[in-house]
């Protein structure tokens, strides 16, 4: 069971990273995942991600403060309205997909913003 929660950790942790430059795609959800996997599976890969030094910050503040940076924040929410405004302008070629590509931008936009901004 160790080796499957290992392997879903790293999966978790792969999405996480893609994350990071993937507008779409979250990177809290999937690094605090991969971290709770790892803590139940692989203690040398938990505390490899708790104190990586980009990572790890971001993993602790969040598990401490329930919060995310304002330039993380602000990045976001840019990216993703950029990434599906494009999607919506130029991909879609039905009014029901670009009304789903706003929605999802609404959506992600409200759920980052939900979460107090760390000072």
């Amino acid at each position: 069971m160790k080796w499957i929660l290992t392997i879903l950790g790293l999966v978790s942790l792969g999405l996480g990273l893609l994350g990071i430059v993937l507008p779409v795609l979250p990177t809290t959800p999937f690094l605090l995942l991969a971290a709770a996997l790892f803590l139940r599976s692989h203690k040398g890969l938990y505390d490899w991600l708790l104190n990586h030094p980009k990572l790890g910050a971001y993993i602790q503040n969040f598990l401490i403060n329930k919060s995310i940076p304002l330039k993380i924040k602000i990045i976001s929410v840019s990216l993703i309205w950029i990434t599906l405004l494009n999607c919506a302008i130029f991909v879609a070629h039905h009014w029901a997909l670009r009304v789903l590509f706003i929605a999802l931008a609404i959506a992600i936009t409200a759920h980052i913003l939900s979460y107090k901004t760390m000072r």
